[in-house]
Parts: structure tokens; sequence; C-alpha cells
């Protein structure tokens, strides 16, 4: 399986969607009897809100699987546009689409799957400053796509300090780049705050808009063994790291800058979950993409076969094996 993905073969696409099903055999099979749905925050829900019942159990695992799809393409396309690879291949969407089946909250739909596609935007923003002359559009551009990335998951709030991380990996110090990015980001708050003011929502606007945790605790009880299926993957990213380390000194700098930028971005994305309380296990799900990048650059580096297809069939058999017990 593997080895098919590591070419940019237009066949890989159909590949790609018989994958994305198999690994959600599980959940298909145990659908489960209701679902309650919120693609926005609270406070957005004020203008744009949907009936708890919108969705069917399976239409949502259905619209999930298509968003995963298309944001799995979105990834390839960038990695491939960026050269964060050394050559063109589908393997960053083979493992967005696996990474994105690692527990069943992942394959509901929901506000951070709705947030992955600011995230990846923000990826690509990211990855477009290192040689620009003047970067503050772009930049005011993040910060207007965190402020989007908040009114549909308050969590992504976490991406805001991240763009001064980007400036000082990508740039030199120019204070109107590290103000642009809060001026974006303030733009879409305040676009916010007159709309609920005019539509008459003020109060329970006010009454939601800062959902901090004060203790951290899960929204459901949790059972440790489902976390056993992230054993593959932190092998698998041990080696993704170990490679990449030893790979990237042997690279160019606007290569060097994009992986440490990913890595940042898995940070931010894996503490944010300290900001809302209860939060839902689908929250790591923030973290899929950056993931998804480190290992398909050791799938696409790795030279035994019969190794590197072995740990891909024992993720996959891991993640089934959890969907149905």
């Amino acid at each position: 399986m593997i080895n098919q993905f590591r070419t940019l073969n237009p066949f890989n696409l159909l590949l790609l969607v018989l994958v994305a099903v198999f690994l959600r055999l599980g959940v298909i099979y145990n659908l489960p009897q209701s679902v309650d749905i919120s693609l926005v925050e609270p406070y957005t829900g004020t203008l744009f809100n949907l009936p708890a019942d919108f969705f069917s159990p399976f239409s949502a695992v259905f619209y999930a699987l298509i968003l995963t799809f298309f944001q799995s393409l979105l990834l390839n396309r960038i990695v491939n546009n960026y050269n964060l690879l050394p050559k063109p291949t589908f393997l960053p969407a083979l493992m967005f689409m696996t990474m994105s089946a690692l527990l069943p909250s992942f394959l509901i739909l929901s506000q951070v799957l709705i947030a992955n596609f600011f995230m990846l935007w923000l990826i690509e923003k990211f990855l477009s400053i290192y040689r620009k002359d003047k970067a503050i559009s772009v930049i005011f551009d993040m910060g207007m796509i965190v402020g989007a990335g908040t009114l549909v998951y308050f969590p992504f709030l976490a991406m805001l300090p991240l763009l001064w991380f980007v400036l000082i990996i990508f740039r030199p110090f120019n204070w109107r780049e590290w103000v642009a990015g809060i001026i974006g980001f303030l733009t879409v708050c305040l676009l916010l705050t007159m709309i609920n003011y005019l539509n008459g929502s003020w109060a329970i606007f006010i009454q939601n808009a800062f959902p901090f945790a004060k203790a951290l605790q899960p929204s459901s009880a949790i059972d440790i063994k489902d976390y056993w299926v992230f054993l593959p993957v932190l092998f698998i990213l041990f080696f993704s790291l170990l490679t990449i380390s030893q790979k990237l000194n042997r690279s160019n700098v606007h290569l060097r800058k994009s992986y440490l930028t990913l890595l940042f971005m898995f940070f931010f994305a894996l503490i944010s979950v300290y900001i809302k309380n209860p939060y839902h296990t689908n929250h790591f799900l923030l973290t899929v993409a950056p993931v998804s990048v480190f290992m398909a650059h050791y799938f696409i580096s790795a030279q035994k076969r019969w190794f590197y297809e072995s740990l891909y069939f024992i993720l996959v058999t891991c993640i089934l094996y959890f969907q149905f017990f």
C-alpha cells in the first residue's frame, strides 16, 4: 500500500477513497444511536444555528468522510507545491486519511473537522511568506484566518501566538508584521461583535464569548484501552523525527524552517486542549495535518519495504480493531 502511494498516480485517488471507507467500517457497523452536532461555537450560533437533530448518525459519518477526503487532497497539494518531500507523492493524503480515523470521535462530523480547513489554510500561508519582500498583507490574512477559525472552534485561538513564532522563524523583525496578525484577528472579533449587537443577541454573545477551561476534563468517560491505538503512531513518529533530523541537515533553509513550523503547529494544537472545558477527544484532529507530513516523510524515505509496509499494516489493524472491539 505504501509503495503504491509513493507515486503521484491518478489511480491513487480511487485507492484513497477505498482506504477511507475501509478505515471507517467499524464506525459504520457500530453507528451511535444519536448524535448531537454543533458546527460552530455558541457565540457564533446566535447567527448560524442548526437543529440538534439535523444530522442522522450515518449522515454525520458520511459528511465527515467527504470533508476529510477533500482535506487530505488539500494537504497533499500543499506538500507537493512547496516540495516538503523529496518527490511528488500521494503519501500525505494517505497519512491524513489514516490519522483522521484513529479514534471513533474523529469520524463524526464536528467543529474540529471544520476547523481543520483553517489549519490547512494557515499551513499554506506560513509556507508562502519565506521569500516575500513584504508579508504584511499575508500576516493580516493569517490573523483573520485564526479569527474565523475561533468562530468555528474556540481552541483555534492557540494559533494566534503561533503567528509570532512563524515570524521569528521565517522573517527578520518588522514590528508592522507583528501587529498585522493581531489587527486581522481583531477585525474578525469586531465584525462578530457588531453583528451580534445589531442582531439583538448581545447578551447571549457576552455570556458565551469566553469559554476558557477552569478544570480540564473530558466531555465523556475515557476508556484507556482506546488509546492503545496511539502506540504504533508513536513508533512511526519516532522513526519520522529521526529521519527528518538526519536529512534536514543536508536540506535547504526553507525546508528546515517549514518542518520547524509544523512542529510548533503540532505542539500548539496539542496544548490548546487547555483552552476549553470540557474537551472532546476529537480536539486532537487539529494535530493530524502536521503529523501526517512527518509520517509521509518517513514512509517516502524508508528503504526496507517489508518494514515500512508492516508498520502501516499494524497501524491500520489497530485502528480497525479498536473500532470493532
